[in-house]
């Protein structure tokens, strides 16, 4: 087992989802956004607290800083560890997911990751994952106008793609060991089991039918 490759990445990673998008956007506001709505340093909460650009904002950068130190660790390691560089990408990635939902400088409280977590979906760099995450999030979103419900959605359907995908060695994990593979379903599974630990209040209002809705248009709350 080649330990420092992995342990440099979820470093990287980590050090990457430390940019914390909206509490920066939130004290450019004069406000810390851990104190208002929700209490969660993510775009949901920056939508609805600080207004739609704000929440664009967000959501891009949160996702592009996922992205970004997966490329770094790419970079990093392309030429010596070819062979594993996927698995290393999502180590990073998992890395940045873990920096924005526990940043040191802010007391462990940051975000729920999903937004990160859509920046892992993109930098596998597979289409069909990608579209299939896609369908997935927005069905739900736009037929329930749950954020929260959208967001499990979208890791439940990552980790049947990752082993789909995985199993039947298509696209970027054609050439990946078993062993490797098996390491990769563990990341995604872990990470699933943290975004459920994240919305246990959401999922918790969810059952009871209180959670709130999120509509891009102007609309009442029912």
């Amino acid at each position: 087992m080649i330990l420092l490759p992995r342990l440099v990445s979820v470093l990287v990673g980590y050090c990457f989802g430390l940019f914390q998008t909206s509490y920066i956007l939130g004290r450019l506001h004069g406000i810390d956004i851990r104190e208002h709505g929700s209490g969660n340093a993510g775009t949901t909460n920056t939508l609805r607290t600080m207004g739609k650009k704000a929440g664009a904002m967000t959501l891009l950068l949160d996702i592009l800083k996922t992205m970004a130190a997966m490329f770094v660790v790419y970079i990093i390691f392309r030429n010596d560890h070819p062979d594993r560089i996927l698995l290393f990408e999502i180590y990073a990635g998992a890395g940045a997911i873990l920096g924005h939902d526990f940043p040191f400088y802010l007391g462990f409280k940051g975000g729920k990751g999903i937004a990160a977590t859509a920046g892992l979906v993109l930098g596998l760099h597979d289409p069909i994952i990608i579209l299939i995450e896609a369908i997935v999030f927005f069905g739900i979103f736009f037929t329930t106008h749950y954020v929260s419900l959208g967001s499990l959605g979208l890791y439940v359907g990552l980790l049947l793609c990752v082993i789909v995908f995985g199993q039947l060695h298509i696209n970027e994990f054609k050439s990946i060991a078993q062993g490797e593979l098996i390491e990769i379903y563990v990341i995604v599974f872990l990470l699933a089991c943290l975004a459920f630990y994240q919305h246990r209040a959401n999922i918790v209002r969810l059952m009871n039918g209180t959670e709130r809705k999120t509509y891009l248009g102007k609309h009442k709350d029912n």
